[in-house]
């Protein structure tokens, strides 16, 4: 004997009623979207999860019908089985899929009343942010939150169907790890069974995915939770997402080319065209060009080096940055020549935020150059500047003259800036673009130190390996970003398999022997017996979905983020423990003082 369907169960989603449904009686479940009263009909927006669709109360439904239907609410959970139709005449609603049909409703069930809203769930509410993460369970009920968290979902199974038939292997790698300290902090938890110790939460499973390398598996990849300790940004969060990879017996061109193939599937899925090869810059071209090593290249205005005409002029601020190594970089902004003094001065100021000392600039006006340094430069390095630059009437040069460092950075970010301001970057376009050969080292004047660029497990150029020990800041690394109009996606490099190369790069960054042990231990160790050559990539999924959605914060991408605090308002977490917890742990409660 089969169970009785309970009277309330639904027969289909909103959106699988069409036009082939007309006078079939269908029983529909969801949330009251809104209700109208028109004097004598009742008509409801019924919404599920998949769309809305208009229900209508009228006498004919019955009276304890239309009594419950007036009594109902916005977020009232409800059941209602009714008759499809057409909407009248005049009363359809295009931009809904169902919007050519209603359902006249025969008999109806209330399953939860709903308490009043802190805010309306609409996505053009007009509600703080801090009181949406306190009520995230109703936050989420917005059409646009629903939607992101459905591709985010559709995308991680792109991933992995699409990396699953080619090879890789779906591998879960510990959550409870070692402690090792690289860049950001690591999340600790004390461990009960062994007083005093701690675990980390991996920020990413760089050691495991090597280890699984050496292990023999050639390819392996997993959609899997890191976390930073970390202070946070609006593309930031404690705990993130990313699909990560690893492939052995390849050089950098095959790691590409596989993801490149794989970030096309992503992206096709949301509606977007991303068509391989993807452009590629090494590292040096990218800051020479844009200023940045993440450069968004929807846009000209690239950076000049004028450096080599301006040595010699009259302008000394100029002429001595050469003399001591530094450069004179400028960008052109078109049309720049409209902007006001205080334009300009709001322009300095950004540069400056960025370590640049002064903002020189030229307006190029129907009487000529308009500017404090035009008397201090000759009619010959005027036109110079003009040649290489491109610029013409109407346009705006800023100059920067600084450490290479600086001029690039507070360039690159002010190039940046002005294309929002003046809307230049054009919007609907996706520009990925490789960037290659990063440094292996850089310098820490504090410490007094070389420290990794990326980490210390990633492989120098095989050519830079000669500069190792006499010139280090030369040596340049197998390194590979993804950037997608200005944002890195995505990162990763052919590691080390050789432990000679390895120990030379621990010596070289001040790291003992004994200190490696204590850290990499288990990697070292494992490189001694039979490592292959191997590299691989990790790509941050909630960057790429707040991307391919034109969220402001990937907040909006994740189903319960936390705040720049790193506190989730929904729960209120991080909070106190009592004692007897804390005791368990071998530990004792601390409270800053304020």
């Amino acid at each position: 004997m089969s169970e009785k369907t309970s009277s309330w169960k639904r027969t289909c989603f909103s959106v699988e009623i069409t036009k082939e449904s007309l006078g079939k009686t269908v029983t529909l479940a969801g949330w009251v979207q809104k209700r109208r009263d028109h004097g004598g009909v009742i008509f409801v927006d019924l919404r599920d999860r998949k769309g809305i669709v208009q229900v209508v109360f009228n006498p004919d439904s019955g009276g304890d019908v239309m009594k419950c239907a007036h009594d109902l609410r916005s977020e009232y959970v409800i059941s209602v089985t009714g008759t499809v139709g057409l909407r009248p005449e005049g009363t359809l609603n295009p931009a809904l899929k169902t919007g050519e049909i209603e359902v006249t409703a025969s008999s109806l069930t209330v399953l939860n009343a709903c308490a009043p809203l802190p805010f309306v769930v609409e996505d053009d509410t007009d509600v703080s942010e801090e009181l949406r993460l306190k009520y995230r369970y109703l936050d989420l009920r917005r059409p646009s939150l629903r939607s992101n968290l459905v591709l985010r979902h559709r995308v991680a199974q792109v991933a992995r169907n699409f990396l699953s038939d080619e090879g890789f292997i779906e591998v879960e790698t510990p959550m409870l790890t070692k402690s090792t300290p690289e860049g950001a902090r690591d999340f600790l938890v004390p461990s009960r069974l062994n007083g005093g110790d701690f675990y980390a939460l991996p920020q990413s499973p760089q050691l495991f995915k090597q280890i699984l390398m050496i292990a023999g598996l050639e390819k392996y990849f997993q959609v899997v939770r890191c976390f930073r300790d970390e202070d946070l940004r609006a593309d930031r969060q404690p705990e993130f997402t990313q699909i990560d990879a690893e492939m052995s017996f390849v050089e950098s061109d095959d790691v590409i080319a596989v993801m490149e193939s794989l970030v096309e599937a992503l992206f096709k899925e949301a509606g977007i065209s991303a068509t391989a090869p993807f452009n590629r810059l090494t590292y040096d071209e990218a800051i020479s060009r844009f200023g940045l090593d993440a450069p968004d290249t929807r846009f000209a205005m690239e950076l000049v080096d004028v450096g080599s005409i301006v040595a010699g002029s009259g302008f000394k601020v100029f002429a001595a940055v050469v003399a001591g190594g530094g450069v004179v970089k400028t960008i052109r902004v078109p049309g720049g020549a409209k902007l006001s003094r205080k334009d300009i001065d709001e322009l300095t100021a950004v540069a400056a935020t960025y370590g640049a000392k002064g903002l020189a600039w030229v307006k190029f006006t129907p009487d000529g150059w308009q500017s404090p340094i035009a008397k201090f430069l000759s009619d010959s390095e005027k036109s110079a500047i003009a040649t290489v630059t491109g610029a013409g009437e109407g346009d705006l040069l800023l100059f920067v003259a600084d450490s290479l460092d600086v001029a690039a950075t507070a360039l690159g970010r002010l190039r940046l800036f002005i294309g929002k301001k003046l809307e230049i970057i054009p919007e609907d376009t996706f520009n990925f673009v490789w960037v290659t050969d990063f440094p292996m080292f850089g310098y820490d004047e504090t410490a007094k130190r070389f420290t990794a660029v990326h980490h210390p497990f990633t492989s120098p150029l095989d050519e830079d390996l000669p500069l190792l020990e006499t010139e280090p800041m030369k040596v340049r690394s197998k390194a590979y970003d993804l950037v997608l109009n200005g944002v890195e996606i995505g990162g990763g490099s052919i590691r080390i398999h050789d432990p000679g190369v390895q120990s030379r790069i621990f010596t070289l960054l001040g790291i003992s022997e004994e200190e490696a042990g204590q850290r990499f231990g288990f990697l070292l160790e494992a490189l001694k017996y039979g490592t292959p050559p191997h590299g691989g990539i990790a790509f941050g999924l909630d960057r790429i979905l707040a991307i391919m959605t034109g969220a402001e914060s990937i907040r909006d991408v994740i189903a319960f983020p936390k705040t720049q605090k790193a506190v989730c308002l929904m729960t209120e977490a991080p909070s106190r423990v009592d004692n007897a917890q804390l005791q368990e742990l071998s530990l004792r409660g601390l409270r800053k003082k304020d």
